[in-house]
């Protein structure tokens, strides 16, 4: 046996056995040259990630909050108007954050299940002049699926910083920053970039820059000021030490090794991969009667999946029931339906090997738990649905 459950949840995930050797290697010096080369190798590597070739990167030890943190502390000044696209839970945070920096912050906030419509969009953008407005890609409390290309679209022709929450997106779902004229994307290191957690990575683009060089007062949260660590980033690109703060260093390295593997698989590849999992796993569980938070397939997240339990089935006993049969998932996350449903993770080095097995386990603790359904009948579907003609 080997001695341990399958980590399903949205983050953290199951990590790749080269980046968990990365990260238990012996821990160099900040200003190393081996470590220096693979800070500077990471922030190169991000641009191929992040699909921004004239990005300027983001490393700094933190959480994906942080670096929504660092977005709104360095982009937003007292009174500036923001518009905020929510799909659920982080969306609202990103409003507390906006408000944290004394922004005059409009949440525009979908019914559960859906996204807000572009027209919606456009008429607050026409209403008001806003200076920014963010949108989550995935909201992980939901398991909704944003387009961002038109939004950022509508922020280009209304000339609006756009900032993309790509926390449950980045390395899983499409994002082209630089393509769609996205001013900021950002993520953190547990979920589809598939490294422990622990760092922020953010992607930042020259207008954006711009903007913040130009703000006319100081940015208000010394840890998260871009002054504080444009200089440290730059340095790293070049391959010279410096110091801002201590960095997380065999973070950094495990960093190094994700994005290698991540970039070696190909981001087309690897989206499609995704995309493929996540469908064959929608159509498993449908084929048991289960239903899902997102309203339509099309906006289903790639990335996981929010779940509705059966209504004879006890939440509590079917997460108890799936770490009996050794798969941990997540409870709901979003407060007014928090009792209702749990989620599933299936992203970075996720296989269909651990969905098989998610399912495996997910039919025998639903028969256990009395819900009908014929058994076999969500394996049998996941495995038509992953069919590569499929």
């Amino acid at each position: 046996m080997k001695g341990r459950k399958l980590l399903m949840i949205p983050g953290p995930i199951e990590f790749e056995p080269e980046v968990l050797q990365a990260l238990a290697m012996p821990t160099n010096s900040h200003v190393a040259p081996h470590f220096i080369e693979s800070f500077g190798n990471s922030l190169e590597l991000m641009r191929k990630v992040w699909k921004a070739p004239g990005g300027q990167p983001f490393i700094v030890a933190g959480s994906g909050t942080l670096a929504m943190d660092m977005a709104a502390a360095n982009l937003i000044e007292a009174g500036d108007k923001v518009l905020v696209v929510s799909t659920g839970y982080f969306g609202r945070r990103f409003k507390d954050i906006f408000d944290r920096y004394g922004a005059d912050t409009k949440l525009l906030e979908a019914p559960l299940g859906e996204v807000v419509s572009l027209e919606a969009i456009e008429k607050e953008l026409k209403t008001e002049k806003y200076k920014a407005l963010s949108v989550t890609h995935v909201d992980t409390s939901t398991g909704v699926l944003v387009n961002p290309e038109p939004i950022a679209n509508l922020a280009k022709k209304y000339k609006v910083l756009s900032i993309l929450d790509g926390v449950c997106s980045v390395a899983g779902e499409e994002v082209l920053q630089e393509e769609w004229g996205l001013d900021v994307v950002l993520t953190g290191s547990q979920k589809a970039i598939g490294v422990p957690p622990g760092l922020a990575l953010l992607m930042a683009s020259q207008k954006a820059m711009e903007i913040w060089k130009n703000r006319k007062s100081p940015v208000p949260n010394y840890y998260a000021d871009w002054n504080n660590w444009l200089p440290i980033m730059k340095a790293y690109q070049e391959r010279k030490p410096s110091y801002f703060g201590t960095p997380a260093v065999n973070l950094i390295v495990a960093l190094e090794a994700g994005l290698k593997m991540i970039t070696a698989e190909g981001m087309e590849k690897r989206i499609n991969r995704h995309r493929v999992l996540a469908k064959a796993f929608r159509a498993a569980l449908s084929a048991i009667n289960l239903q899902i938070l997102p309203e339509r397939e099309e906006i289903a997240a790639n990335t996981l999946t929010a779940v509705y339990y059966p209504k004879n089935v006890d939440g509590a006993a079917l997460l108890s029931k799936m770490g009996q049969n050794d798969v941990i998932l997540a409870g709901g996350l979003l407060s007014e339906v928090k009792s209702k449903y749990f989620r599933v993770g299936h992203m970075g080095a996720v296989s269909a090997n651990d969905l098989l097995a998610v399912l495996g386990a997910l039919e025998r603790s639903l028969q256990d738990l009395k819900h009908q359904f014929e058994p076999g009948k969500a394996l049998q579907a996941f495995q038509k649905g992953h069919l590569p003609s499929a």
